[in-house]
């Protein structure tokens, strides 16, 4: 994932002592995180589907 990267990246620049990254970087953090959490929940939502889908009698 592409904000993941960006998210390392930022989280790098901070570590090494560019605080005025900060801001940027909690951003892309953020981005990551909820980037990751919508694949969990269309990920779950295509499962149930499946579950569903396999529990129905033909």
């Amino acid at each position: 994932m592409d904000t993941q990267q960006q998210a390392d990246r930022e989280a790098l620049r901070v570590a090494a002592g560019d605080l005025s990254n900060l801001h940027q970087a909690a951003i892309a953090m953020e981005e990551a995180k909820l980037t990751l959490q919508l694949a969990v929940q269309v990920r779950n939502k295509i499962v149930e589907a499946y579950q569903e889908i396999s529990r129905m009698q033909v």
